[in-house]
């Protein structure tokens, strides 16, 4: 069950069983077939890649869906757009429901993080190339044509934005029914996908989408494709998501910017207040002081224990990472995950660089994220920070101050809340739990499952699960060193053969009450 905004109902694991039984794949989808398959698919997901498919452009949205409506087409599956806003999601069904039969409905995302071109180690982001690590540790391009002999390395690695996040999943997925279809294998369930296309902008279209399609969204079982798996490399299933909120915090100063040298000493700095008062969120072990912002966090035993299974090696990722010592808000890194956080995103005033002038700069911004949790929504969270700010003497405007604000008021400063996200949680012991478990851990008899309680990212879960009230599970499979969000976005192709296993485990496990 699922706890959101919208939707509440039980969500408390009571223990921690033991894992089910295991699930073995099909004759004839072995390591063999998979490979051919994935050989197979690499044009075609190399064409995908080329396709821009940054969020906040809608030509470039249009464009990718009617691309997966003609891929999906093409297998089988009967598809159509639903409407959001010029930015349309993907709807694909395959075949139809045969009662008794169960419905899984599976979540991918299309779109993509902007990209600053400069930054890339090729020469266009959007143009997937080929990599192999060198002696040296540096990633050296390759002819794409050692990707598309059998045998190929696993550590080859296809960088581009979106080759991880989430459009190799997409790839995986369609690769797996390639698979599938050539051996003759239906899935073991009725298959329904939705594709969604401003993901990465916090899908605030997609609740109104579900809630409107909800009888063509209908399902038994939600599986979300997408994150990496664990560090360890190790199958992986996750059964929650924190949830976000973004805030924008400008500090107000001078109503123009001011030469440094006539008015430095008289005019307040600013960006020094805005420094000031952020520093007043965090302690130095990391942990965030606003009063009472941890406190509905309360882990029990059972969950401490779950958090403890987890194999992460925190000296790998401390050297992963290059710092020291983590921050201290829980006892270990998936501890940690468990709690809001607040992060600064992004800090702004005047210029810097060689566009830097001596000015006293007239204002100073910081982008805030907070990552909520199911206990710590967004409006309880906002409300705690919004309180934060006024305690340190600041009076806060929604929008630009007037002369009057100005005159009255010698702290100003603007607080905005953007695009909340719900957080979701999923029982272990819960049937799609059990047999997402199952199925992927009869993929990979020698790997041991690893089951994370809720991972640090976001997902739209919340708003897919609550009007469709459908029980879910995420499925990672992209390599965790992908660096999703950044520049040199890759993907391991080892993971995309795993990746493939994984699905095609999935898909033909049936889904039984």
């Amino acid at each position: 069950m699922v706890k959101t905004a919208r939707t509440t109902l039980i969500l408390l694991a009571l223990a921690v069983p033991a894992l089910p039984s295991r699930a073995a794949l099909p004759p004839g989808v072995d390591d063999a077939a998979i490979e051919a398959a994935a050989l197979a698919s690499f044009p075609e997901y190399l064409e995908l890649l080329a396709l821009p498919n940054d969020s906040i452009r809608p030509a470039d949205v249009q464009k990718n869906a009617a691309w997966l409506e003609a891929a999906f087409s093409r297998r089988g599956f009967t598809t159509r757009l639903l409407e959001n806003k010029g930015r349309p999601l993907v709807f694909a069904e395959y075949g139809k429901a045969r009662p008794p039969e169960k419905t899984v409905l599976f979540y991918i995302h299309f779109d993509a993080q902007p990209v600053v071109p400069s930054q890339w180690a090729q020469k266009d982001p959007w143009l997937p190339v080929v990599k192999r690590r060198g002696a040296d540790g540096k990633w050296v391009e390759v002819d794409r044509a050692e990707l598309m002999k059998p045998g190929f390395d696993r550590e080859l690695r296809v960088f581009a934005r979106s080759s991880s996040d989430d459009k190799g999943p997409i790839a995986m997925f369609l690769a797996v029914f390639d698979l599938l279809r050539a051996k003759k294998i239906d899935p073991s369930f009725h298959v329904k996908v939705l594709l969604d296309s401003e993901e990465e902008i916090g899908s605030p279209g997609i609740a109104s989408a579900v809630t409107s399609n909800a009888a063509l969204l209908s399902a038994d079982a939600v599986v979300l494709l997408d994150g990496p798996v664990h560090a360890s490399g190790r199958p992986t299933v996750s059964f929650g998501n924190r949830g976000v909120v973004a805030v924008t915090l400008t500090v107000y100063g001078p109503r123009a910017p001011l030469h440094s040298g006539h008015f430095g000493n008289w005019v307040p700095n600013p960006a020094l207040r805005l420094a000031r008062l952020l520093s007043t969120m965090k302690d130095e072990d990391g942990r965030v002081t606003v009063p009472g912002y941890y406190e509905r966090t309360n882990l029990t035993e059972a969950d401490r224990k779950v958090l403890a299974e987890v194999p992460d090696d925190e000296a790998a990722l401390k050297a992963r990472t290059g710092i020291a010592q983590p921050e201290k808000v829980g006892g270990t890194y998936q501890e940690s995950l468990q709690y809001p956080s607040l992060n600064v995103r992004g800090l702004a005033s005047a210029s810097v660089g060689d566009k830097a002038a001596n000015v006293l700069p007239k204002d100073a911004v910081a982008e805030l994220d907070l990552r909520t949790t199911v206990e710590s929504d967004p409006a309880f969270l906002l409300d705690l920070l919004r309180k934060h700010v006024e305690a340190q003497g600041w009076h806060l405007v929604d929008k630009d101050p007037t002369d009057e604000e100005r005159a009255r008021w010698p702290k100003l400063a603007r607080f905005e809340a953007h695009l909340p996200e719900e957080a979701a949680r999923q029982p272990f012991e819960s049937r799609v739990g059990r047999w997402a478990s199952s199925a992927i851990g009869g993929a990979w008899p020698a790997a041991p499952l690893v089951r994370i309680r809720m991972m640090g990212g976001t997902l739209p879960t919340h708003a897919i699960v609550g009007p469709l009230k459908a029980p879910f599970v995420q499925v990672p499979v992209v390599n965790a060193d992908n660096n999703q969000h950044a520049y040199d976005e890759n993907l391991r192709m080892g993971n995309y053969l795993s990746g493939m296993r994984t699905m095609a485990a999935l898909l033909t496990s049936p889904y039984k009450d």
